[in-house]
């Protein structure tokens, strides 16, 4: 629907403000400009009224200027990502190799390969529903960096599986970007969130075990195995752990760093070989 009558447009947005949304007016703008018709609308709106997600009722969570598809239960892409995202970009090689675990849906390689249309990225997830929502946007953006021109084309390939496992023996030793939002929330603080968050999204895109870190451990671990010799693991982590965060890498025999935006309240431990220390590591930051 292109519009509606004002009455009936500020009537939405009455529903929804009463309802708690914070951000109403955007809202009920985004809810008509996605409606089908006045059916959809009025289902659209019943569902956020009761605590829906807007990115499950429209199908789809905007990403580093990208849309993003979602589906029930699929973790939401959030802004504080972008950091992960921008710094892959830093330290990416040309035609870099790219390799996002717990890829969710699909947001960080998507980002990538529309700023660098050379990558190739592989993404996986355990959750059958995350990687059908990332095989559809990766395709989505490869398809339109191909028609953009003579550009080199990029590829991606998206697994299901835990971790590393279903990823082809063929990836190891080749990869020069690994990036990693692994669910990093401790457990006893899972009831703490959003309720959006709490309620709608998987718990096992939410819970890294008793202090949060228990996935980066893993993800850290046989990250050597994958890497190129120049390559960088990154993983998203928060203010509060990212000294911790920064001490897995470290363990895993990388020279860690720490990159934190304040405007997006976002928060990289970089690792890279620690016998291939280069100027491109920022000196460790240790956020308490």
């Amino acid at each position: 629907m292109k519009q509606l009558p004002a009455p009936e447009h500020a009537a939405i947005v009455g529903r929804l403000r009463a309802a708690g949304c914070v951000f109403a007016e955007d809202e009920a703008d985004l809810l008509v400009a996605e409606a089908p018709d006045a059916a959809w609308l009025e289902n659209a709106v019943q569902q956020r009224v009761a605590g829906e997600p807007l990115e499950y009722i429209v199908g789809w969570a905007e990403f580093c200027g990208l849309r993003v598809h979602v589906a029930p239960g699929v973790f939401v892409p959030r802004l504080r990502t972008s950091v992960l995202v921008h710094e892959a970009l830093r330290v990416a090689p040309r035609a870099p190799v790219v390799l996002d675990l717990c890829c969710g849906a699909g947001g960080i390689g998507a980002a990538i390969l529309a700023a660098r249309p050379d990558a190739v990225i592989h993404a996986a997830d355990i959750d059958p529903a995350a990687t059908a929502c990332a095989e559809r946007t990766l395709g989505e953006v490869a398809a339109r960096a191909s028609a953009a021109g003579p550009r080199p084309a990029g590829r991606s390939q998206v697994y299901t599986g835990d971790l590393y496992d279903p990823l082809p023996s063929t990836l190891r030793g080749t990869v020069d970007v690994l990036v990693a939002n692994a669910p990093y929330v401790p457990t006893d603080d899972i009831r703490l969130m959003p309720t959006e968050a709490r309620d709608h999204e998987l718990t096992a895109a939410l819970d890294g075990g008793l202090d949060g870190l228990e996935l980066q451990r893993k993800v850290a671990r046989a990250a050597g195995e994958w890497l190129a010799p120049h390559g960088h693991l990154l993983i998203e982590t928060s203010r509060r752990q990212a000294a911790a965060t920064g001490g897995i890498l470290e363990s895993a025999g990388f020279s860690a760093s720490t990159v934190r935006d304040d405007e997006v309240e976002g928060t990289v431990a970089v690792g890279e070989r620690a016998h291939h220390h280069t100027s491109l590591s920022l000196p460790a930051q240790r956020d308490g």
